[in-house]
Formats: C-alpha cells, sequence, structure tokens
C-alpha cells in the first residue's frame, strides 16, 4: 500500500535557513527553496528554538531584502517547549502528515526519526557554493513523487 504524501512540511531556521540569528546570512537559495516549498506542501510551519518575534523580525528582515518571498514574514510559526521537536505540537496535523527539516538529529523527538529529514548543516564560513537547499528540495520532490 502506498504512503499519502505528508501535508505539512515543518523548517527548521539556524543552520537550515539561515546561519543563526545572530548573524541571519541566508542560505544560497532560500527565495527560490521556500517557493518551491510552498508548491510541495499545503502547509508550511516555523518549527525553531528561536522565539516567536526575534524570528519575525528576521523573516521581515529577509523579505525585505528580496531574500524570501512575502508570505515568509507571516508563516505559521509552532510554539513548542522542552528539549526535542515534537510534531505532536503543530496544530490540526497528524505527526505521520508532517516531515521536518532540520540540521540537528538532537532535537528530533524520540519515536519520529521516521519524519526527519536531515539537511546539512550551514556553517561558517558560509559558501556561496553551498548546495544545501538544493540537495533537500531534490529529497522533498522525491518524497512526494514517490508517495504521490
Amino acid at each position: 500500500m502506498k504512503k499519502t504524501p505528508p501535508t505539512v512540511l515543518a523548517l527548521d531556521l539556524e543552520g537550515t535557513l539561515i546561519s543563526n540569528a545572530m548573524s541571519q546570512i541566508p542560505r544560497p537559495g532560500l527565495h527560490a527553496f521556500l517557493e518551491r516549498c510552498a508548491a510541495l506542501f499545503p502547509r508550511l510551519v516555523m518549527f525553531t528554538t528561536v522565539k516567536e518575534d526575534k524570528f519575525r523580525q528576521i523573516a521581515r528582515l529577509l523579505v525585505e531584502e528580496g531574500m524570501a518571498p512575502a508570505w515568509y514574514a507571516d508563516m505559521e510559526y509552532v510554539h513548542w517547549h522542552g528539549d526535542t521537536k515534537n510534531l505532536e505540537f503543530v496544530p490540526d496535523a497528524a505527526v505521520s502528515d508532517i516531515i521536518l527539516v532540520d540540521d540537528f538529529e538532537i532535537y528530533v523527538h524520540p519515536g519520529q526519526e521516521a519524519q526527519w529529514m536531515q539537511i546539512a548543516y550551514f556553517d561558517y564560513p558560509y559558501s556561496e557554493d553551498d548546495r544545501g537547499l538544493f540537495v533537500m528540495l531534490e529529497k522533498l520532490e522525491l518524497l512526494i513523487k514517490e508517495r504521490g
């Protein structure tokens, strides 16, 4: 029996989409990555350790600089607590319908490893040749195609 495609994409911020909340360097291909993800998934959510007000500030700046689509500043934000990113915190979604894109395994909630797709950590010296988002997009497109 074929699995149904995931309907929610939960994205980490630091080390995944940008360098970190301090330097806020956007990862190469960020705008195109977000646009394609929005086309692939009915729902995108931000699942980060960065507090919501700081995330909104970063998101607005990325939009103003043309590094992210306009809707990114208003993207749904997941409020959570604990040591791991338990996908049960995503409102109105079954864990099995969610894919978490994150660079660090320590944030994956026990028992939810199958929902996690690890992205290469975006780290100093922040290469313009970084292909992390492009590689992840290929993996996400393949996942949707296999389950679609």
